[in-house]
């Protein structure tokens, strides 16, 4: 395996979401924030990231096509967690994240949120996009003109 080939598979969202997070928690430390009744929200919009992430992991692997980015899609998933957004892992990650923000203190954080869906979109999204398009044509336009990318 080259280096290259090295880096593309540890090139996953759960790293990035791990390097934002902790950018969160370092703006939290260093400049803590606290917004009134923040804690009980965080920790709720971590959980219901956590849940949609496991809701949605559960359906891909139940319709037999992985869940790791940049491989080849087996079936083109749209019932469940999917009718609501086209990426509701994706979504779940940006969930946690907010509500992380919001549980480290970490308000002067929050365009961190914006900048890490930016991110996705960019590095993952539009070339997955590209991919289940080719390969689910009509399919896939019907199911992209009835449900958005994130929500």
């Amino acid at each position: 395996m080259t280096v290259k080939n090295a880096l593309r598979e540890i090139d996953l969202p759960p790293l990035w979401l791990a390097l934002f997070a902790a950018a969160v928690w370092a703006v939290g430390w260093a400049l803590p924030l606290p917004i009134p009744f923040s804690h009980p929200i965080g920790y709720a919009l971590v959980l219901c990231g956590f849940v949609l992430t496991m809701v949605a992991a559960a359906q891909m692997v139940l319709a037999r096509t992985p869940l790791i980015p940049r491989r080849k899609p087996g079936r083109l998933v749209t019932g469940g967690v999917f009718a609501l957004s086209r990426n509701p892992i994706y979504l779940a990650d940006a969930l946690i994240l907010a509500g992380l923000v919001l549980v480290w203190d970490a308000a002067l954080a929050a365009p961190l949120v914006p900048a890490f869906m930016a991110l996705i979109t960019r590095r993952y999204i539009r070339g997955e996009e590209v991919a289940i398009a080719t390969l689910f044509g009509p399919e896939y336009q019907a199911y992209r003109a009835r449900t958005r990318r994130w929500l």
